[in-house]
This record gives C-alpha cells, structure tokens and sequence, in this order.
C-alpha cells in the first residue's frame, strides 16, 4: 500500500527464486476495522532479507526429511530431527538440558546455603573462630613444631602474640610450650660412641636409662597424681651411698632436707590434677666421661604441666626446669650394680608453685585463688632457658 493509506499495485519481490505473497484482502480488511479503532498498525511486507532466509529455512528442512527417508533408517538408528541446525540457533538447547542445569545450580546453590547457615552458627557461638585467624587477630600464632634444641639457649622464647591464658580446649593457648613436643618424644637421646672406658652399647644404657628416669618422674601419670613413682626407683642403684634411702625417705616424710620435688613432679590431687594428657617438653641431654670406667650424662629439660583445680573449672600451668646428672659405672671397675643408674646431682626452677612448702607436693595459683602475700624475688620468665635461677630464690612468674 501507498503512504497515505490507499492501496497500490501489489509488486512481490524476488530472492533468488522464492517470491513472498503480499498481503491478502482479509488481512486488508482487519487491518481497516482496527484501523477505525485506533489501534492497529498496518501490516508490514516481510524484508528481502526475511523471505530469503524463510527460503532457506524451508529448503533445508525439505533436505533434512530427505535424509531422515535415508541412510539413517537403513542403519537402525533414529536420526537427529534437524541436522543441520547449530545448537542453540533456532531452537536453543533441550528443555530437559536446560532444566537438568537449572537443577544443578539450584542444587549447588541450596549446598552452599546450608554450608553459609551452618558456618553462621559457628561463628556465633564462637567468633573467636573467625577473628582470632583475620589479620591482627589475636591468634596469629605459628603453631609449628619447634626443631629440636641442640645448644644452650641465648634468650628467653618471645612473647606470644595471643594474650589469653590456658582453656580447657586449649590447654598451652598464650604459651611457647604450644610449639614444643609431647612428652617423652621431647627427649630425644643422642647418638652414643664410647667414652670413659665404656664402649658404645654401655654407653648408649646409660642415656636410655638417664631418659626412662626423666619420664617416670616427671611424666608417668601416677607420679603426677602423687602416688609413690616404682618405676622410677627401680632404675636407681641401691649400691649408691646413701642416695636411695634418701630418696625413700622423702617419699614417706617429705621435708626440707629430702624433698621428693627434687627428682620428682607431684601433684595433691585433691588439690590439682592434670588437664589432658599432654605434658609439653623441650631440653636436651649431652653426656662425657666421668671418671675411669664411666660415663656422666647431663640432663636439662623444661616441663609444662596444664593443670585443672580439683572440684573446679580453673585452669592454669605449672612449669618444672629439672636439672640433672646421671652415671653409670663399670662394676669391674667399681662398686655398682649393672644395669642401674646412679644420681650425681639434681637441681629444679619451679614456675607458679607455692614457696617454703615442704609436704612433697607443687601448690599451683589459679586465677580465680585469693592473692596471697607478695614473693620478695625478682619477676622471672619460667620457659627461659638460657638462665638459671639460684636456689632458695622465691619471685613471681612473667608468665605461665
């Protein structure tokens, strides 16, 4: 039709060999009646470009069932309805694909929900969770295991940057003694080679004997309970002058002049008992030889004990520096018996224990205890080892 509404001599235009109809006179007519109502707008010839592209359209589809009447059927196998259309052209993919996706998103997205819920919930009940592990967070502590201590000391370990004492949960939280090793595996003995007229195996007994003392009496769960340590007095030499019978002496009736603390690590249990099973423990033993026919091992360890009030929540730690020297002498040469280990020397630094106490137990502070009178001593730092502290000396600790 003509601009201005009249209708003009239908002229269809050609693409190659296709020509699309004009409009017919019904559609003329609709368009006339709506055309009256205001509301229609005068139907438009398709493009060149259209009516080329339906050609085409048509004349593959004409190809396609063609080939669906072809080799696909004669090879027992149902051939794609439309060949040749690209996915997602004309028809997009599969509905069954696209709600397969959808699914899975959904899926994904509900997981992810829950996984977000239940991780709000965490963080609420514990936000220290998510806090103390941001940047300034109160926990950025290395929690890697020290390598073991091969040589003195020279300063004391540096301040944890995490300010809070001992949990339940975390027994060694705000200590140096998180990085240090468990127990026995925290005395580690050294290579043996012969010395002092003892060859390398008799050698090697007396550091094994040296480290199965230290862990009887400063480690063994009934030691630590207060119960008389067997196993440690079996190792000891009876032979030895006076020694033994000292150190039973103190057992029975604990005093100032033969303390038990002074080869072993008691606890009242009705007073304290240790958190967990864990002892942390770093030191280092060496040994040389002692006089003809024997070998002196020397012994250095540090044990921090977390300890529970007993009928209570409080928590806190006590530290033991021991100090010790073992020998073992050849009984050809003197008076000994084989097999067993003689005590030369033993010194202690105890860290947040009551002085002038001589019952045979440690008397440890916890925080929710009454303070008691001031020590006159000078503060010290109990997990420094690259000091010792002289006897008879009674401060206050820097830290537990």
């Amino acid at each position: 039709m003509s601009r201005n509404g009249t209708p003009s001599e239908e002229r269809p235009e050609r693409s190659g060999d296709e020509v699309s109809p004009s409009p017919t006179d019904e559609q003329w007519e609709e368009f006339l009646r709506h055309a009256e109502g205001g509301t229609a707008d005068a139907p438009k010839e398709p493009s060149a470009r259209a009516r080329m592209v339906t050609g085409r359209l048509r004349a593959l589809d004409e190809e396609a069932a063609r080939a669906r009447r072809g080799r696909w059927r004669r090879r027992g196998k149902s051939a794609p309805a439309e060949l040749w259309q690209p996915e997602g052209w004309r028809t997009g993919p599969a509905w069954q694909q696209m709600n397969g996706r959808a699914r899975r998103r959904r899926r994904a997205a509900g997981a992810l929900g829950m996984v977000a819920v239940v991780g709000a919930l965490v963080v609420a009940m514990r936000p220290s969770l998510l806090t103390d592990h941001l940047p300034g967070g109160d926990r950025a502590v290395d929690t890697a295991p020290l390598p073991a201590e091969t040589a003195p000391p020279t300063a004391a370990p540096p301040a944890e940057s995490d300010p809070h004492g001992p949990t339940r949960e975390e027994p060694f939280r705000g200590s140096p003694a998180l990085r240090w090793a468990d127990g026995a595996e925290g005395i580690e003995v050294p290579e043996a080679k012969a010395v002092g007229g003892l060859d390398r195996d008799q050698v090697a007994h007396a550091l094994r004997m040296t480290k199965q003392l230290l862990v009887e009496a400063d480690l063994d769960p009934a030691t630590l309970r207060g119960e008389r340590p067997g196993k440690a007095l079996e190792l000891l030499d009876p032979l030895q002058e006076g020694w033994l019978e000292e150190v039973r002496r103190g057992l029975r009736e604990p005093a100032r002049d033969h303390d038990p603390l002074m080869l072993f690590t008691r606890f009242d249990p009705d007073e304290a008992r240790l958190l967990g099973d864990v002892v942390k423990t770093r030191g280092r033993m060496t040994f040389e030889a002692g006089q003809a026919g024997s070998v002196e091992v020397h012994a250095d360890y540090t044990f921090v004990y977390p300890l529970v009030k007993a009928g209570g929540d409080d928590v806190t730690r006590t530290i033991v520096r021991r100090r010790m020297t073992t020998a073992v002498f050849d009984p050809a040469r003197w008076v000994a018996t084989r097999g067993r280990l003689s005590v030369l020397r033993t010194d202690q630094n105890i860290g947040n224990s009551a002085c002038d106490v001589y019952d045979g137990f440690l008397h440890p502070t916890f925080p929710g205890d009454a303070p008691g009178t001031a020590p006159d001593g000078a503060a010290t730092d109990p997990y420094d080892r690259s000091e010792w502290l002289d006897d008879d000396v009674c401060g206050t600790v820097t830290r537990t």
